[in-house]
Parts: C-alpha cells; structure tokens; sequence
C-alpha cells in the first residue's frame, strides 16, 4: 500500500508543477486520455494489418493528396508561429527559459506549442493510411517508436516547458515537414508526376543534420545553464540513433539495418526514459509551475 500511497503522491505533486495556464486545454488536463491514444497506436499496428490480411488494399488517391496538402499548410503555418513568437518574444539564441506569464506572446508560443503536440496525434493517419493500403514493410519497429514517443514527449513538453530553447527543435521539424508532406502530396499525384520528384533524396538526408544541429544547438545552452533542456538533449539523441537507421520519408519501403537498427532503438528508448525522469524530477524540486521567465526576474 505505501509503494501505492507514493506513487499517487508523486503523480498529484507532479500534475500540480504543470504550466497551469495549459491546464485547461484540450487533452492538457492529464496525461490518461493521450496514454489511450498511445495505446491504441500500438493495438492498431499489432492488429491492423492481420485484419487486413484478407482484404484488397484500398486506395486513397484523393485523401491523400488532402491529407498531404493540409499537412504542408499546417506545417508552415507552425514554422511562422514559433519563428515570430521567438522573434517578437526577443528569444536569446544563448539561453532563452520558459515564460510562463499570461504575456500575449508568451501564450502565443504556448499555443503553437500545443498545436504541434497535436499535429503529432494528426500523424497518425500515416500509419493509418499504411495499413489501409497494405504498405507493412513501412510499418517498422522504427517507425512506430518515432510517432508513438513523439506523441508521450510532445505532452510533457507542452505540461511543463511549453515554450523556451526547447522551440527550436519543433521549428526544424515543422520546416522538414513542409518539405516530406509536400513530397508526398506531389508523389499522391501519380507516375507523370513522380518522375520530375529526383530531389525526393534530399529531403531523406535533410532529417539527420536538422536533428543533430538541434542537439548541437541545445547542448550549447544548456552549457550557459538551461538545465532544463538536459531532457531535450536525451530525447534528441534517441531520435538521432533512430534516424541513422531509418528513411522516414521513403515512400517505396524502409532500406533499416535490422540488426543495428534493433540495438540502437533499445538504446534510444533508455536514453528517452532518462529525459523523462531528469524533466520531472526537476520540475518536482521546483522547475516549473508557473514562474515566470528568469531573465525577468533578475532584472
């Protein structure tokens, strides 16, 4: 009973150090309703495609060419809100923490930070569209790591650091996204189109530097004392051994080492449980909840 007692005492203490101006939002309140759609993620691919083991394919040329259209816009338009939020915030490219007032821009990051959490629960559809379609050999132990994490990591980020250095990891990838939907809205088009998209393996070799200048970039601040983006360093770093060995954005089948793929998911998964444990533990001492950005405090 008392490893129970402990266990709901650490959950309310720590749902109690969330941004309380996020409380109310969508799915924000706590973690139990995205857990339902992480779980369900993993029911889907584990069945999905045994359910669809006697049936024809079905085809989506129109969804697809929606879907992927409506990605771009979305993409693009959360690459103009984090870049003008940290613009018009006079963001440092040093060290920048989390404000946490009810300033109009401070709340405008905080918004386009949830956005971009729930675009990744919109992401689903890719490996919903996989299934359909019976396109398995997309459906890797990889690719269900990165868009089910992305989902857990996405909510802790917009609970307690909604905003901050930590912007700029979701402003590389909104700009790679314009780029991948868009190659794939272009690809839904058919094969007279397809042949004029050479430059699809750009965009496959464009995911890797992004991510490893994020982590360069964040590592660099957290030396001028962001302590807080240690977390985004750990999950960056599983995302960058999972990158080394999956072509997320072919549409033609994943070309993963299986074996050093297996082992370095193995690692990126601990690594993405050690950012968890550092961000809570540190928010519970007294990270978060609720205070302002420390730059004002001192001044």
């Amino acid at each position: 009973m008392e490893v129970v007692y402990n266990v709901r005492h650490f959950y309310h203490l720590a749902m109690s150090k969330g941004d309380p101006r996020v409380n109310d939002w969508l799915l924000m309140e706590t973690p139990i309703p995205v857990v339902i759609i992480f779980v369900s993620y993993l029911l889907m691919v584990k069945f999905g495609p045994k359910l669809m083991e006697h049936r024809k394919p079905l085809q989506f040329h129109n969804v697809l060419i929606a879907y992927n259209l409506f990605m771009v816009l979305l993409s693009a338009y959360m690459f103009y809100e984090f870049l003008m939020s940290a613009v018009l915030a006079g963001y440092s490219i040093r060290c920048q923490p989390v404000d946490y007032s009810n300033n109009p821009i401070a709340i405008r990051m905080a918004k386009v930070c949830w956005l971009y959490f729930f675009s990744k629960i919109i992401e689903i559809l890719d490996t919903i569209f996989f299934i359909l379609r019976k396109k398995d050999q997309q459906i890797t132990f990889l690719h269900v790591y990165h868009h089910s994490t992305m989902l857990l990591n996405w909510w802790l980020g917009v609970k307690y650091i909604a905003g901050g250095q930590s912007f700029f990891l979701a402003l590389l990838n909104t700009f790679v996204h314009i780029l991948m939907y868009g190659y794939y809205g272009l690809s839904a088009l058919g094969p007279h189109v397809q042949k004029y998209l050479w430059w699809k393996k750009y965009i496959t070799k464009l995911q890797l530097p992004s991510l490893q200048d994020g982590i360069t970039y964040i590592g660099c601040c957290s030396i001028a004392v962001c302590t807080i983006l240690t977390a985004a360093i750990c999950i960056l770093s599983s995302d960058i051994l999972l990158t080394q060995n999956i072509d997320d954005f072919s549409v033609n089948g994943l070309d993963a080492d299986y074996g050093w793929g297996f082992a370095l998911t193995l690692v990126g998964m601990g690594i993405a449980v050690i950012a968890v444990v550092i961000m809570i533990v540190d928010l519970v001492k007294g990270g978060g909840n609720g205070k302002v950005n420390s730059n004002d405090e001192e001044k």
